[in-house]
């Protein structure tokens, strides 16, 4: 009985000497830079939809798949809500800029055989999410994804920049200008490439050049309100470029 009372004992000191052990300094770090080091290994995030574009496997016979390609407001867009019974495929990432979307255009937009990508990209370049980077530049990636998809029978549906007065994530920058730029740029190169324009800008604005605070709960991702505006723009783009001969 002895040795038992003593076993226990140990073990009650035991956990108790656990309990007042103050917490790892570098338990965060360490989680942190576990998290960078998977950023590193895959800085496109390639995984995140590697598997399912192998089970999407290729379109059926007479259907005129779609693929939605941007960041987080692709993403966060309930395609199958506002395109009910239509082969749209949803293929944005929360946070992405132009040089990573451009680096998985192969794997989820030429592999899954679209007739028509429609590209919203280009904000969170302006938001520095992966740093500083000029607007040639973003549209030099822009090109790119245009190149490729020419090159393989995609028609393409460029959209334009909705409307930002302030990143939450970073106030301090001033984005309006960069944004009416870039999107001036991408509406003449569409028309000088003969590709479709999708102006969701004109549509959502404020008279600040900002998201209107309806379609918006934080200024920069549209609300179900705001991608009820976008839906029939979007779909009106979508059957002129599937209409084109």
């Amino acid at each position: 009985m002895k040795s038992i009372l003593v076993f226990l004992a140990s073990l009650i000191l035991s956990a108790t000497a656990t309990a007042q052990q103050p917490p790892d300094p570098c338990a965060s770090l360490k989680e942190d830079n576990s998290a960078m080091e998977l950023r590193l290994l895959d800085w496109p995030n390639l995984a995140k939809y590697r598997d399912d574009d192998t089970k999407l496997g290729p379109p059926a016979k007479g259907e005129s798949r779609v693929v939605f390609l941007g960041d987080s407001i692709t993403e966060f867009w309930l395609l199958s809500d506002s395109f009910h019974g239509k082969p749209y495929v949803n293929r944005g990432i929360s946070g992405q800029t132009t040089p990573q979307i451009l680096l998985r255009f192969r794997q989820d937009v030429i592999a899954l055989q679209p007739r028509v990508v429609v590209i919203l990209v280009g904000t969170n370049d302006i938001a520095e999410n992966t740093g500083p980077i000029t607007l040639a530049a973003i549209e030099d990636n822009l090109t790119s994804m245009v190149d490729l998809a020419k090159r393989n029978g995609i028609r393409v549906v460029l959209s334009s920049l909705l409307p930002a007065s302030q990143y939450p994530w970073r106030p301090d920058l001033a984005p309006v200008e960069k944004i009416r730029a870039l999107n001036d740029w991408i509406k003449d190169y569409a028309a000088k490439e003969g590709m479709f324009f999708l102006d969701y800008h004109s549509a959502m604005t404020n008279d600040k050049r900002g998201l209107k605070a309806e379609l918006s709960e934080d200024g920069v991702h549209p609300n179900k309100a705001g991608y009820a505006v976008m839906a029939p723009l979007a779909e009106k783009a979508i059957t002129a470029a599937l209409g084109k001969n």
